[in-house]
């Protein structure tokens, strides 16, 4: 489910908390989905009941990434993200953080790659503080958009 606004996500966040479902986020880019990406969400997902991916917008992606970026639009990027079968909710954000759609949704579990610690995960302290917890999931090494972008670029030279 792509959620165009965040009432859609936040509605059917708390109907899925309503029946007893533990709600998972996570969030990225993920403009060149990888094999990286694929086993990160499958992580995420098997920590709770209900994955809810939060897809930075182009505007957002620009402001990380640089103008180049991101290669896909955010229609592309979350009708891909959407068909992978370990996400159930696919939700926006236009802001270089997804602290505020975590404040919104207060997720059971927040789950970030091993590429960060607890002290720099964003929205932490607040999945925290409202009785929730963070993991920190393995990520698989040398896998990650960055290198395919460069991998593209020296074949063409």
């Amino acid at each position: 489910m792509i959620a165009r606004n965040w009432e859609i996500a936040i509605t059917q966040s708390n109907k899925w908390k309503g029946s007893g479902n533990t709600i998972v986020f996570t969030n990225g880019c993920y403009d060149l989905i990888h094999r990286g990406h694929i086993d990160l969400l499958a992580q995420a997902r098997s920590k709770g009941d209900k994955l809810i991916v939060g897809l930075n917008s182009d505007q957002s992606v620009k402001k990380l990434k640089g103008i180049d970026r991101p290669i896909q639009n955010f229609d592309d990027r979350a009708v891909i993200i959407d068909s992978i079968k370990s996400v159930d909710m696919v939700v926006g954000f236009d802001e270089e953080t997804p602290d505020k759609i975590i404040k919104k949704l207060l997720p059971n579990i927040l789950v970030k790659g091993g590429d960060y610690s607890l002290d720099n995960i964003i929205g932490a302290d607040t999945v925290i503080s409202n009785g929730g917890a963070v993991e920190i999931v393995d990520l698989i090494p040398d896998k990650s958009t960055s290198s395919l972008i460069n991998q593209i670029i020296q074949l063409k030279q």
